[in-house]
């Protein structure tokens, strides 16, 4: 089974994004990279430290423009961090008040996740439990998608 390395997310202001992974949620400025040329816009790479060897990489490209969601729900595309117990989520809800982010807070069954926005509108969910991902294939969610494509 594949598992995740990295997830690359694009942002419109690279101070603004520094300041939010680095100051907020407290992430490691990792590594950088710079070029002169990606898809002809000048470019700047931040990669982020993440539990369990993943990282977080943030492209902010120069004079890009945003790419265009207003279509889609807020929390239709957003990206799925999670902590060890409880009491760290109740902790991340401290730390968003103290930094005067805005969230909200959704139960799934047995789990509690906290939204909230990036300074470009990216939605991240901390959650908790961790998702314990199954190995093998369910045949009734094959059927499942196979039934709402036709």
């Amino acid at each position: 089974m594949l598992k995740l390395d990295h997830v690359v997310m694009p942002v419109r202001d690279a101070s603004a994004s520094l300041r939010f992974y680095r100051g907020v949620l407290g992430l490691p400025l990792v590594e950088t990279h710079a070029g002169e040329n990606w898809g002809g816009y000048p470019w700047l790479m931040m990669i982020f430290g993440l539990s369990g060897q993943h990282e977080l990489v943030l492209v902010a490209l120069e004079g890009a423009g945003p790419p265009d969601y207003r279509m889609l729900p807020a929390d239709a595309r957003h990206y799925a961090l999670s902590v060890e117990g409880e009491v760290e989520l109740d902790g991340w809800r401290e730390r968003l008040e103290e930094a005067q982010v805005e969230f909200w807070e959704e139960r799934h069954g047995a789990r509690r996740s906290i939204y909230f926005a990036d300074p470009d509108g990216v939605v991240i969910e901390i959650a908790w439990p961790p998702t314990s991902p199954r190995r093998t294939e369910d045949p009734a969610a094959v059927e499942a998608v196979l039934k709402w494509l036709a």
